[in-house]
Order: C-alpha cells, then structure tokens, then sequence
C-alpha cells in the first residue's frame, strides 16, 4: 500500500529537482527567458500582477485520469511529470499565460497548456491535446487526493 505514495512523493521530488537545477532540452533556451520575463506586459490591464510566472511557482500536485500530475515551477522555467512522461519548459506569454514544454520522450499530450484559472491553492491547466489538469498547491508534507492505494493487476 506504500509503494504507490512512494512513487508519487519521489515523483514530486523529481519534477523539484528537474525544475530547480533547471534540466532540459536546451534547443530553444534563448527565446525562453526572454518571454518569461515580462509575461504580460502586452496585456495593458491592471490585473498584470495575476499573469506573472511567479503566481504559480512552486509544486503542484493532483490526479487526472486516475494518475498522478506534479508540476513544478521556478523562475519561469517548468518541469512536469505526467502519465509517466518528463517534460520540461518554461512559462510563456502567448496571450495569456500558457506552459510550453517538450518531454524527454517525445510524448505531446501536455506541451502546450494554457493556465485556465489559479487562485493561489487551485491551478488548472487545459492542455492544447486536450487533456486537463485540476492540481492543488504542494506544501511538500502531503500528496493529493485521489492517488490509486493499490498496484494495478496485469
């Protein structure tokens, strides 16, 4: 019964790791920064303070599909780690605030998602393949809700 909570919290640790030494692709390094460092200055509006990458760093944890999501961001950069797939980006402003990632695999279900909605405890994130995200804010001592408590049978 341990193992699963196991695998989920090394998971976690993982995508942190990944995230903060900043472990990637590095093909398209030299555009990244610079569209994470003003993310919205376009936007003119005066709610800018919500699309900063800085309003979802951090780690954040859930289940989709009955598998676990960990996302992680830091300093624009965004590490992810999904249906068994690492991927790793960053934060970028395509009109709004969206997550631009290549997984290690070449898996695509989640390399380009808009920031649907964050209220500081909830991000969601809606996938361009069509997956969708609902992850909770991690404070590190606990996992999600919803995490599978049992091996799957072959």
């Amino acid at each position: 019964m341990l193992k699963p909570v196991r695998v989920a919290a090394a998971a976690a640790g993982l995508v942190v790791a990944l995230a903060l030494t900043g472990c990637g692709s590095g093909d398209d390094g030299g555009d990244q920064g610079k569209a994470s460092a003003s993310p919205t200055e376009s936007a003119g509006q005066g709610g800018d303070e919500a699309q900063k990458p800085r309003d979802i760093e951090g780690t954040w944890a859930g289940v989709t599909d009955a598998k676990p999501v960990v996302l992680s961001v830091k300093d624009g950069k965004a590490a992810l780690l999904a249906d068994g797939h690492a991927c790793t980006g960053a934060v970028e402003d395509h009109g709004g605030q969206m997550l631009s990632l290549k997984c290690a695999d070449g898996n695509t279900d989640r390399t380009m998602g808009a920031i649907e909605s964050n209220d500081g405890t909830t991000l969601v994130v809606s996938w361009d393949a069509g997956k969708k995200d609902t992850l909770k804010k991690s404070d590190g001592a606990s996992l999600p809700e919803g995490l599978p408590t049992a091996l799957p049978t072959s």
